[in-house]
């Protein structure tokens, strides 16, 4: 399948306000514009920062979405070791704007203050994030605070997307996402510290600016760790978005990207905690998933319903670089999902 490369930057919406050009980007070259007046109702856009840091023993999530009829804060500390979870989520009706996320994903910073918490997301000059944490009672009444640098490695590319929808001509995505980050840092958790070290802590970062369509589900997984003493990471996905110009997804060695075309979810319908399988249809990715535990989530608001099942676990597999050459990797970090809205 041809695939449209934007080598140039690019606005979301053209001269008339409507989405015009798709395809796929190895840098921000997509400008998010969307129009201070007119166009689809506030409640319909989505605008979404994620985070995800790693290491051996413990996954983080932050989680940012205006989702127009709903704002969701969520922050999960998932133990792979015992298979324990907590979560602790703020929601705020009708957010329409209210968490103030950049329109580029290259630049400002954010400041969350709910309930005595304080979240802050800083991007520097240099590419690095920075996130603080301070939340007394998290989960059960445990403390969750600490700062994390994540890093990027150097000429480090991201997979970025600008994608339409069938039959809804105002409804578009415009994604990106950086699964290459070097994390270091220290949590505390309750009792317990979470230590996240160079060359044994990632992080991955996702960004999402779009007008949804009435109805959309979306499959995504992303991963990143250590493999062969290199930095391995890839994203996948797909879903109702039309990705004929360009797909999602990509596989990145030290932080240089490899484009692959479509890529096929192959889950046990049975029961999700079995193991998963990925094939592409250009024959460069084979991979499994080993699922270490799922979450489920429903929200619902109005005429608006969310529901995401989420499994974290780890990856093994081989892919066919661009240059032709086989690389293999095995138990990288990561997790897949399932996401069905409906508006």
């Amino acid at each position: 399948m041809a695939q449209n490369e934007f080598i140039s930057e690019v606005p979301v919406l053209d001269e008339t306000e409507r989405p015009g050009r798709f395809g796929w980007a190895r840098k921000p070259l997509v400008i998010y514009n969307p129009p201070l007046m007119g166009g689809p109702s506030r409640t319909r856009y989505t605008e979404s920062d994620r985070y995800i840091i790693f290491s051996a023993t413990h996954l983080v999530v932050f989680e940012i979405i205006d989702g127009g009829f709903l704002g969701y804060i969520g922050i999960s500390v998932v133990s792979l070791k015992d298979r324990r979870r907590s979560t602790q989520i703020f929601e705020s009706p009708l957010a329409l704007g209210r968490f103030e996320l950049p329109r580029s994903s290259e630049s400002g910073s954010i400041k969350i203050r709910e309930k005595k918490a304080a979240i802050d997301f800083v991007l520097m000059e240099s590419g690095a994030r920075i996130i603080r944490v301070d939340i007394p009672k998290f989960g059960h009444n445990r403390h969750l605070r600490g700062e994390v640098v994540l890093s990027p490695p150097e000429k480090a590319e991201s997979i970025v997307t600008l994608s339409p929808w069938r039959r809804e001509k105002n409804a578009y995505r415009c994604f990106r996402c950086s699964p290459w980050f070097i994390t270091e840092g220290v949590m505390q958790f309750g009792s317990a510290e979470l230590y996240f070290t160079r060359d044994n802590a990632w992080g991955i970062f996702d960004w999402i600016r779009q007008v949804r369509p009435r109805q959309d589900i979306r499959y995504w997984a992303a991963a990143c760790g250590m493999a062969s003493g290199r930095t391995a990471g890839f994203n996948i996905g797909y879903g109702s978005a039309d990705s004929s110009c360009g797909t999602e997804n990509a596989f990145f060695l030290d932080g240089v990207i490899h484009k692959l075309d479509q890529v096929t979810f192959h889950i046990p319908p049975a029961n999700w905690i079995e193991m998963w399988r990925f094939t592409s249809n250009d024959k460069r990715l084979e991979m499994t998933f080993t699922p270490n535990q799922e979450r489920v989530e429903r929200k619902r608001i109005l005429f608006h319903s969310w529901k995401r099942r989420q499994i974290c676990g780890s990856f093994s597999g081989r892919v066919v670089l661009d240059d032709g050459s086989d690389f293999s990797f095995w138990n990288i970090t990561g997790f897949a999902e399932r996401v069905k809205t409906r508006n």
